[in-house]
């Protein structure tokens, strides 16, 4: 297949080259940096003038379950039958030879190759001049499989996020609706509770709102860290302040911290962020002592063989969480931090650890998960001790 292929596409280049001495283009520059047809990762089919395949790449035989050597010399109609949605045939709607000279391709789009597989299709129509006749029609398939994961995932978010959301609204409008209806019913202390727990439901809202918009900047990169100097184990001894004065025993939290620690910068919000949610995972989840080890550590971003001089220069701090529980099952290890990964049934998004991920990339650091020495599950993040452009 592979030989076939590349002797068509080297006889086009070889009769563009006789036909037209046409500026360095895409050809050419493929030829420089010597890329064949069948090492494209989509599917690469290319139809000359008379409309008779001359390149039939691997991807596409592999996308259309079509040998290149029975597409090679056919008529690019048969080669590669396509239809649209409405089961009406691609090549008779958009007539790549005929119609309007200033066409110069078609847009990408879902089409359908014969038995009802969905591929993503695009064309390009090379002219010799402007408004010229066609030359070459170029088009590229692509599998629908990726684009069908994401909807998949896109629709699970939202079926998420609704039946979230669902709970708290219908808490909130059921007692604000009871309370207009009966205020002088009920006693100052009935009414206190019942604010409270509307207020409680409009801060769980909140939280899922903050998360969604999280997730939509992490995806598109645009989640922005404002640095600033931080003291990591200030702002840990503040997390476990609060669980402790929310009821949990001060003993079964461990805090270690080795010093010197180098000034570390980042965004205290996203940081306190990370921290939340890695030490309420522990508590919730795991059992016995909470201990969070933070230490000077080498750079995420260094090679394996420089990690004792990176090390020794304190190029980033390392927080490691870990708890006395089950832990997390071997199996799972490589899901823990995807979208809607749940490590028991009480409660929660599933979106958390995703975030985190997230958080300590967008600082050029790094986070892994692993079996603490106590038999409960150990999340260690590493964040480099970067200054602010400004400040360098």
């Amino acid at each position: 297949m592979g030989v076939g292929t590349s002797g068509a596409n080297g006889a086009l280049r070889a009769r563009d080259a006789r036909e037209t001495p046409a500026p360095r283009g895409e050809e050419q520059l493929g030829a420089d940096l010597g890329v064949a047809p069948d090492d494209l990762p989509d599917g690469l089919v290319v139809a000359d003038e008379h409309g008779r395949v001359i390149c039939f790449n691997a991807a596409a035989a592999r996308i259309t379950a079509v040998p290149a050597a029975e597409a090679l010399g056919r008529q690019l109609e048969a080669a590669l039958p396509l239809e649209d949605l409405e089961g009406r045939r691609w090549w008779q709607l958009t007539d790549p030879y005929g119609g309007l000279a200033i066409r110069v391709g078609q847009p990408e789009r879902n089409l359908l190759l014969p038995g009802g597989r969905e591929v993503l299709v695009s064309a390009r129509y090379v002219r010799g001049r402007p408004t010229g006749p066609v030359r070459r029609v170029v088009v590229s398939l692509r599998d629908t499989e990726a684009r069908r994961r994401t909807e998949r995932s896109h629709a699970e978010l939202i079926a998420t996020v609704a039946h979230e959301l669902r709970s708290p609204l219908t808490s909130v409008k059921g007692f604000t609706a009871t309370l207009l209806a009966k205020w002088e019913r009920f006693t100052d202390d009935q009414k206190r509770l019942m604010l409270e727990t509307v207020d409680a439901d409009a801060d769980r809202v909140t939280r899922l709102i903050a998360e969604l918009l999280d997730i939509s900047r992490i995806d598109s990169g645009r989640l922005e860290v404002r640095r600033q100097p931080v003291d990591i184990g200030a702002a840990v001894g503040r997390h476990i302040q609060a669980y402790v004065t929310s009821g949990q025993p001060a003993d079964r939290f461990l805090l270690r911290v080795e010093q010197p620690l180098p000034q570390l910068w980042a965004d205290p919000d996203k940081i306190d962020q990370v921290l939340s949610n890695l030490l309420e995972n522990a508590v919730r989840h795991g059992e016995g002592t909470v201990t969070i080890d933070i230490t000077p550590s080498a750079s995420p971003r260094e090679r394996a063989d420089d990690t004792t001089a990176a090390s020794a220069a304190h190029a980033a701090t390392s927080v490691t969480v870990s708890d006395e529980g089950t832990g997390i099952p071997e199996e799972s290890m490589n899901r823990v931090f995807t979208r809607f990964w749940r490590g028991s049934k009480r409660g929660g998004t599933g979106l958390g650890l995703y975030i985190v991920k997230g958080i300590v990339e967008a600082h050029g650091g790094t986070i892994t998960v692993g079996r603490a020495p106590g038999g409960g599950a150990e999340f260690r993040f590493t964040l480099p001790v970067s200054t602010p452009a400004y400040l360098l």
